[in-house]
Parts: C-alpha cells; sequence; structure tokens
C-alpha cells in the first residue's frame, strides 16, 4: 500500500476532509446522544424529587404499612424498608417484591439518584432517600421504569451512527468529484506541457474562471515566454559564436594551405606571426566566452573589503595608455567586490575609452547615497541612443569599433555588465554632452 506521500493531490483532500468531517458528525452524534439523555433524566430527576419529598413527608408522618398509591403515572414504583431491610410498605407494582436491590443511602435526608436493573422491570430511575423517623429508620424507594427511553436506545444509536456513515461516504464522493473538476484545467495544463519538446513555442490553456489555477496558468506561460527567449538567445549566441570561432579558425587554415603550397616563396616568420594573431584572438574569444559561462553560473569569487578610488588609480597607473587619463577618485568610497573581476571591468571601459577618445580620458569615483559610482568619460564621437543597449549584447560591435580594433571579440561589455549585476550594480552607457559616457553603480560595504 502506497503510504500518504505518494498518494495524488485528489486523494489526500478527499481522505484529509472526510476524516476532519466524519470527527466532527462523530462528536455531534455523541453529543446530541448525551443531549437526548440528559434531557430524559434531568426530567425524572426533577419530577423524581417531587415524589420522594412527597412519600418522605408520609413516612415521617405517619409511618405507611401495606399499600402505597403512586401519584404520579411513572414513577409507580413505591417502596419503604426500615433499617434492617424489612418491606414495611410499597406499591402495587411492587407488591409480593421484595426489598430493591440497591445501594443503601448513607447520609440522611439527602435523596440520591441512580439508574438500577429491577426484575421484570428493566432499568428503573431510582431516587433513594434516607429518614430518622419517630419509629426508626426508614428507606423510601421512588422509581419510574425508563422502557420506553431504553426500548429505543439502540434504534436511536444505529440510526446516528447510520447518518455519520452515509454522511460521511456522501461527503467523499463530492469532494473526490469536486477536486477532479478543479484539477481537470491542471490534467490539461500537464497534457500540453508533456507535448512541448525541443522548445518553448507552445503556451498552456488558461481557464476561463479567474482563480488560482488560471493565475497557475499565466505563470506557466510568463515561464514559457522566458524559456523561449532564452532558448532563442542561446541559439542566436551558438551562431555567433561559431560565426566567430570560425572567421579566425578559416584565415589561420587559408594561410596555412596557401603557405604549405610554395613553402619555398614563403617568408616562414611572417605566417607564424599571422597565425599568431589569428591564434591571440582565438584565444581571447575562449577566455571571454569562459569567463561568460562562470557568470552565467553564479559560480563564486571571493569578495573584499576595497577603497574603489584606490584600485582605479592603482590599475589606471599600471601601464601607459596612448590618451591621457584624468582621476577624480573620492576617498572613502569602499565597496565588498572580487577584485580581478572589478579590474576586468575597469579594463573593458579605459581601452574601450581610449580607442575611442580624441585627447583624453576622464575617470570619476564617488558615493551617491547607498552606492558607489565610477563614470569612464571620453571625447570622442559618442554612442547613439539606439545602439547605447546594442553595445552591451554579445558579438556586437559597431562599425567604428570594427574600423578601429579589428581583432576584438565583442564581448568586453558584456562581459562588464554581467559582473556589475553578479555585484548586485548596474552598468549602463548613459547620456553624454560629449563622447561616450559609462555609468557603473555598485552598493556600498556595509560599515
Amino acid at each position: 500500500m502506497l503510504s500518504p506521500s505518494c498518494w495524488s493531490v485528489r486523494t489526500r483532500v478527499t481522505v484529509a476532509a472526510t476524516l476532519i468531517v466524519a470527527l466532527l458528525l462523530t462528536a455531534g452524534a455523541v453529543f446530541f446522544y448525551a443531549a437526548v439523555r440528559q434531557t430524559v433524566y434531568s426530567e425524572l430527576h426533577d419530577r423524581g424529587a417531587f415524589v420522594t419529598a412527597d412519600l418522605a413527608t408520609i413516612v415521617r408522618e405517619t409511618d405507611p404499612r401495606g399499600t402505597l398509591h403512586a401519584q404520579d403515572p411513572d414513577f409507580t414504583l413505591l417502596q419503604v424498608i426500615s433499617g434492617d431491610r424489612e418491606v414495611l410498605a410499597s406499591s402495587e407494582s411492587l407488591y409480593g417484591h421484595g426489598p430493591l436491590q440497591a445501594p443503601l443511602p448513607h447520609v440522611p435526608n439527602r435523596p440520591e439518584y441512580r439508574v438500577v436493573h429491577v426484575k421484570g422491570e428493566r432499568d428503573v430511575y431510582l431516587i433513594s432517600e434516607k429518614l430518622n423517623t419517630r419509629a426508626g429508620v426508614r428507606i423510601v424507594y421512588a422509581g419510574a421504569p425508563v422502557t420506553r427511553y431504553t426500548r429505543y436506545k439502540g434504534l436511536l444509536v444505529g440510526l446516528l451512527v447510520m447518518s455519520v456513515l452515509a454522511a460521511v461516504g456522501a461527503l467523499a464522493v463530492a469532494v473526490s468529484l469536486s477536486v477532479r473538476w478543479a484539477l481537470r484545467p491542471v490534467r490539461v495544463m500537464s497534457a500540453e506541457l508533456a507535448e512541448i519538446t525541443g522548445g518553448a513555442d507552445r503556451r498552456v490553456t488558461v481557464p476561463s474562471p479567474n482563480d488560482e489555477v488560471s493565475e497557475l496558468a499565466e505563470s506557466v506561460n510568463v515561464t514559457l515566454n522566458r524559456l523561449e527567449d532564452v532558448l532563442n538567445r542561446q541559439r542566436a549566441f551558438v551562431a555567433d559564436v561559431s560565426h566567430e570561432l570560425r572567421s579566425p579558425l578559416t584565415g589561420l587554415r587559408a594561410q596555412l594551405e596557401v603557405a604549405l603550397e610554395h613553402p619555398e616563396d614563403e617568408d616562414w616568420p611572417a605566417v607564424a606571426q599571422a597565425a599568431l594573431a589569428d591564434a591571440d584572438r582565438l584565444q581571447g574569444i575562449v577566455s571571454d566566452l569562459l569567463i561568460l559561462a562562470k557568470l552565467g553560473a553564479g559560480v563564486y569569487a571571493e569578495r573584499e573589503r576595497v577603497d574603489l578610488g584606490e584600485l582605479v588609480r592603482a590599475e589606471t597607473s599600471r601601464r601607459v595608455r596612448r590618451i591621457p587619463i584624468e582621476i577624480d577618485a573620492a576617498a572613502g568610497v569602499m565597496v565588498r567586490i572580487a577584485p580581478h573581476h572589478l579590474v576586468r571591468v575597469l579594463t573593458n571601459l579605459l581601452d574601450n575609452a581610449e580607442r575611442h577618445a580624441k585627447s583624453r580620458v576622464w575617470v570619476t569615483v564617488a558615493a551617491q547615497g547607498r552606492e558607489a559610482v565610477l563614470e569612464v568619460l571620453d571625447d570622442g564621437a559618442g554612442i547613439a541612443p539606439e545602439d547605447r543597449e546594442r553595445i552591451f549584447w554579445r558579438f556586437q560591435r559597431l562599425p567604428e569599433a570594427r574600423a578601429r580594433d579589428a581583432g576584438g571579440t565583442g564581448l568586453g561589455l558584456t562581459i562588464s555588465r554581467d559582473i556589475a549585476r553578479a555585484h548586485g550594480g548596474t552598468l549602463v552607457a548613459a547620456d553624454s554632452d560629449r563622447g561616450a559616457r559609462f555609468v557603473l553603480r555598485i552598493p556600498l560595504a556595509e560599515p
């Protein structure tokens, strides 16, 4: 038998609802039976108290012998016995009957109520009271047969049990059918999802009632939209990678084939230099792809608390550049970063600025609110507004960039933005009065 954890949702909901309602109905049936019983005995208690009080008064005043006349039509069993259990007087229904087999009351003038079995009368609701009279100790009994209650007791219990079972069974069927109907759209979605293979070009049906199931269908469609976008970008990326890798490989192969056709006429150092340039470009593309793969996979890089201004000054002074760089870096702008990652971003931005600048590059570092802001600005031709997002796409290079540097991979700005996002920041090409302006924002480190 399968464990409950392996049951279907329909089975689990049906069983849970059935058990809860069964417990509630059982408790209700027990409460109803106890209420009926309490009602019957409460009425007998009140009437029996009056009968016993009247009989006690008669015993105290006259100490009767012989036959006692029943005044209440239900309390027909009356008996008076002495302290040594000798029958002194009784009603006609107990004529010739010995002392009632019931415990003797211990406290005088305090009635005791109980249900006893009397031969010939089945169950009897009996009130007994001990009296101290002038003639001695007397025990009075007043009893009412409860045959009507006991006669229908079994029928009442049976009806209650059958009612509970019928109600529980009907509820189980109703819940099972309701859950099946409610989950029908989910089964349809599951079948539609199972038919989606090799892509996310299909969508699931959104059911008409605006409820949780329709919200689930809409969420699934949103996920499929995102998956389709990811697949499209992945296909485009694979196509771009194939193209970018094919170009240097094709050039390298062509150079070597031409050189081998007439080896005696070739300048082999020049051939080796050209092959090395193509190999360097291949290595650059592969290295950049490896960095993108690590960033996309969320590979953890150790982070340190670093002064962003000092890092910028140290990296800009590390090598001599063609274009002068002016630095305006505020002190104490602390960030928690992977230093080699941010060095890669700064190098990419400076190389890009140096490639397009006419005479100068400006780098500023400042704290704005809870963010550290790094800006790289050049005095070149700038970037058209419609191209400011396209330059961050993989292998996207503007004509000017290709003309200035034919050996680039077209991945530098893509990697820089991914690094910024990995650090919880942003990298954008912002508006500028002159040249291109790149703005990097990273959260400040906690004190």
